[in-house]
């Protein structure tokens, strides 16, 4: 027994019958303002809005759901000592625990804050671009000896540039109404690269020897930190889509014409001779009169496809991509080529193989090197169908089929129905992310923590779109 405050506490039966309980004994001469003060009041009965009130104020905790927005995510991997993963830390660690990491095999998430809606990989550069009204919509990364991704200005020295940029850094365009105007799409060659407007039309900045950038050559031009950004002209309709090849550019506008400038040597500019060009010039040839739906072109074969889903090439032909119509190694006018594989959806070529999608979502492949059908499959002159199962359709799943088709110099990448990657072909520097570096002969799923939506492939590293799950 002891007391406190005047309060004696005695050992007697407790609650639930508990032999060691102590009960509460108040002395009977507490006056009334000192038990108000030292205890609480009795809690009376609760009434029904009592209860209600108490449950308006709980706070709401909530399941994700089917109404959560999900997020814009961009994944890198490949080849990282050039800048283009635009990962800084894997050229130059930011602390002295970590190591540089020459390759980065698996994707690997690179933090934007602006949601990006179109990639493109060079040799060794990344251009990154969003559909936003913000001032800065183009971000580019990795090597800029030629200034393929604008000047960028160096801390040390305000009057010199960066040749090599290692993150994502804004890139002004010269837009007349930058807070209006919007980027659709970027696409990026050997050393070139080309910006789509949705108002402004076409820029191009960097190498322009051959007249790749649309504009006049220039003989002893220095290209190496070159704040020119140029904006092309001459096209009789809008342009809707761009592709840069290895020296030359393609143009493809609204009413289904084709454009190019650039390097010839090959055929690649479609003209009819093998000159280079620097002002952007309509395509003849069997398009001429066909409404082009879509372009192709990375190495220095070209593929067209038009609205009634025939399919036509023109330039590089030392690898078969042409010989369906021809023996010549280098064709210089676009030629219809008669391929039996239903109507065609989309094209890719790389530096040396070529893919197109069907609409029914199959896959074909032709050309020389890996084509993703084994070992023994290494050359092609027709085009000749990836089975679908490899991409993961099965009687348990009939639905599933190839929804896009990307090439790089070497590799291939498809994107499923639902999200899913599937690469193949020359592992160049870790370039297909699939956690190793041998090559790789059939299409592989690449593993990726969201539902891939885009992929631009370059000759020795990858870049992905994708939204998260949740």
């Amino acid at each position: 027994q002891g007391s406190l405050l005047g309060v004696s506490l005695t050992s007697q039966r407790g609650f639930l019958g508990d032999p060691n309980g102590t009960f509460l004994h108040l002395p009977k001469k507490i006056p009334s303002e000192g038990l108000s003060r030292s205890l609480a009041k009795a809690a009376r009965p609760k009434t029904i809005r009592d209860l209600k009130e108490a449950d308006d104020a709980t706070p709401i905790f909530q399941y994700v759901g089917g109404q959560a927005k999900r997020k814009s995510r961009v994944f890198v991997w490949g080849f990282s000592y050039s800048g283009a993963l635009g990962i800084p830390s894997f050229v130059v660690p930011d602390t002295g625990r970590k190591t540089r990491r020459r390759i980065q095999a698996t994707p690997y998430r690179l933090e934007m804050e602006e949601k990006i809606s179109s990639a493109a990989c060079g040799y060794g550069f990344t251009l990154l671009s969003s559909r936003t009204t913000d001032i800065t919509k183009v971000w580019g990364t990795g090597l800029n000896k030629d200034s393929q991704i604008g000047f960028h200005r160096s801390r040390k020295d305000r009057s010199k540039g960066y040749e090599c940029v290692l993150e994502p850094s804004p890139i002004p365009l010269p837009l007349d109404k930058p807070q209006e105007t919007r980027v659709l799409q970027v696409s990026c060659g050997r050393a070139h690269s080309l910006v789509l407007t949705n108002t402004e039309g076409v820029f191009s900045m960097g190498n322009n020897a051959y007249g790749q950038c649309g504009r006049k050559v220039i003989d002893g031009e220095v290209y190496s930190e070159s704040q020119l950004i140029h904006k092309l002209r001459g096209f009789e309709d809008e342009v809707v889509q761009v592709a840069c090849g290895q020296d030359h550019s393609l143009f493809r506008t609204k009413k289904g014409d084709v454009y190019s400038c650039g390097w010839g040597a090959d055929g690649q500019t479609g003209l009819g001779h093998y000159n280079s060009v620097s002002t952007p010039t309509k395509l003849r040839g069997d398009i001429a009169g066909v409404p082009i739906v879509h372009l192709a072109t990375y190495g220095d074969c070209c593929l067209a496809v038009s609205a009634d889903g025939e399919i036509f090439g023109w330039g590089n032909s030392e690898y078969l991509q042409l010989a369906s119509v021809t023996d010549l190694t280098q064709v210089n006018v676009p030629r219809h080529l008669p391929f039996r594989v239903g109507k065609v959806k989309e094209a890719a070529c790389g530096g040396t193989v070529n893919a197109l999608l069907n609409e029914e979502g199959h896959v074909f492949v032709w050309g020389y090197g890996i084509l993703g059908k084994g070992p023994k499959l290494m050359e092609a002159a027709l085009p000749e169908m990836i089975p679908p199962s490899l991409f993961g359709f099965s009687d348990l799943n009939p639905d599933i089929c190839v929804a896009k088709i990307r090439c790089g110099l070497n590799q291939f990448a498809a994107i499923t129905n639902r999200g899913e990657l599937f690469v193949w072909g020359k592992n160049t520097r870790g370039c297909l992310g699939i956690g190793r570096m041998e090559d790789q002969y059939f299409p592989w799923r690449v593993t990726l923590p969201g539902e891939v939506v885009d992929v631009a492939c370059g000759v020795d590293h990858m870049v992905t779109l994708a939204r998260s799950f949740i």
